[in-house]
């Protein structure tokens, strides 16, 4: 059994995560994320894939966020009609989240050819709700910690990563004629002390790592996340203003769902706030940790009653229609908004940025990682005027950032991950991470380890395994 490994995104970037294998014939696509931040990433979306998508024969997820899914309708439209196996809440946000994100884009594009701010004359989506439709029933579930076989050399087993409800480390077992080797694929590591999501489970072999390096050139410090919320809540409503909340629809609009509920119950906040998740996707993520709740901390009894972070009692308000979503602009004081998405690359939140940073009484509160290219790391770095919907819009309100609520693991838990290994792995791969974060990654690996790592670039090529 022969084993290479090529790079096709996630490499020196954050974004469009695809590894292909290629085990003897057999052609295996672990994630399949569409590419976001700068243009020239997102460019790649539309070029042809750099592989031939009929001689693909199946596709592993780590988990469900669009730079690690999101390609997968455009690989349908393409012509992959091969299975696609993930974790079981996985398979359900797949449904969800795809579909939103078709939606977003025919919306955008629809959109930029009412205001004809696109250089097209007819600006088309990636792809749209039909080629998601027709996506689903490749999808094929599977429990955390059950074995399954691919093929019967190719082993799969997925144990839990911690990040967002279904997230997994894929453990690949390749049984040669002579050797079985183990590659595993960290996906994005959660942090070890989230207070929804298990720990990353610890693994301990691996002949090839593939991790990621997100937050892999920096510790967060640790701090009091809802003070520190609390606190800019309450600045901003004394100066008659709205808190806005760029929030990826899974994972960080729940932990800020739980977040604002400890402040209601320490009395820390008004009680009288309105809290607006104006995010469809979001409200139907949410109800999936009670579906779900084998794989996240909150019981099934917690979920059931009023003392769950879903239930704030009269304060939350889930927005579901445009119109209800357009309405929100009245809002003038004492409101928390929480829309998608995270990065501020699209979707709704577009709109209440456009309504928002001219206001100085508002507050921006960005609570996760801003990839480079973003509207959101834009934004972070001081850019003023903003470009949006083919306008310039003057950022005038507070922004503000707190790391602590990032759902990476940072550098340090990282390391704490990896030295769980009780070998150093022939291969170490540092992914999913921009250049000087991996950098300082790679260096710490080396001098805390004693490993070697590796960081690949764009369509390289690397041959594991000969002969096994």
């Amino acid at each position: 059994m022969d084993v290479r490994v090529k790079f096709f995104g996630g490499a020196q970037s954050v974004t469009g995560s695809r590894f292909l294998l290629e085990i003897d014939r057999f052609r295996l696509l672990v994630d399949c994320g569409l590419f976001q931040g700068l243009k020239t990433l997102r460019l790649r979306n539309w070029e042809d894939p750099p592989f031939d998508v009929a001689t693909l024969d199946a596709i592993v997820l780590t988990h469900a966020h669009i730079d690690h899914s999101g390609y997968l309708p455009r690989m349908k439209k393409l012509g992959y009609n091969g299975p696609v196996y993930c974790t079981s809440p996985t398979a359900d946000l797949l449904k969800v989240m795809l579909l939103d994100a078709a939606k977003l884009q025919e919306e955008e594009a629809n959109y930029a050819k009412k205001k004809g701010y696109s250089k097209h004359n007819n600006p088309q989506p990636l792809y749209d709700q039909n080629d998601v439709e027709a996506l689903l029933p490749q999808i094929h579930p599977i429990d955390f910690h059950v074995p399954f076989a691919i093929t019967p050399e190719i082993g799969v087993s997925f144990y839990l990563a911690g990040h967002i409800l279904g997230a997994a480390i894929v453990e690949l077992e390749l049984r040669g004629s002579h050797q079985v080797k183990k590659l595993v694929f960290s996906g994005d590591l959660g942090r070890k002390e989230d207070p929804l999501m298990y720990a990353p489970e610890p693994r301990t072999q691996a002949d090839v790592l593939f991790v990621e390096g997100t937050y892999g050139g920096r510790s967060v410090p640790e701090m009091n996340p809802v003070a520190r919320i609390g606190s800019i809540i309450n600045e901003t409503f004394a100066k008659e203003g709205v808190v806005l909340f760029p929030a990826f629809s899974v994972g960080r609009t729940q932990n800020i769902l739980y977040y604002l509920k400890m402040l209601f119950d320490l009395g820390a906040i008004p009680s009288d706030v309105e809290v607006f998740v104006d995010s469809p996707m979001a409200i139907a993520a949410t109800q999936l940790y009670v579906k779900h709740h084998q794989a996240h901390k909150v019981s099934q009894e917690q979920l059931s009653n009023d003392n769950s972070f879903i239930n704030l009692r009269q304060n939350l308000i889930m927005v579901r229609s445009h119109e209800a979503s357009v309405y929100l602009n009245q809002k003038r004081k004492n409101a928390i908004i929480i829309s998608a998405s995270g990065m501020m690359t699209g979707g709704r939140i577009l709109h209440h940025l456009t309504n928002r940073l001219p206001n100085p009484n508002d507050t921006l509160l960005i609570v996760g990682f801003q990839a480079k290219g973003t509207r959101g790391r834009r934004i972070v770095d001081g850019e003023s005027p903003v470009r949006m919907l083919g306008h310039g819009i003057h950022v005038k309100c507070r922004v503000e950032q707190i790391d602590g609520l990032s759902a990476h693991a940072d550098q340090t838990e990282l390391l704490h991950w990896l030295r769980h290994f009780e070998s150093s792995p022939k291969f170490t791969f540092l992914v999913h991470g921009e250049i000087e974060g991996l950098r300082d990654f790679q260096q710490k690996i080396t001098d805390e380890l004693g490993w070697s790592a590796i960081i690949p670039d764009y369509l390289e090529s690397y041959h594991l395994f000969k002969n096994i």
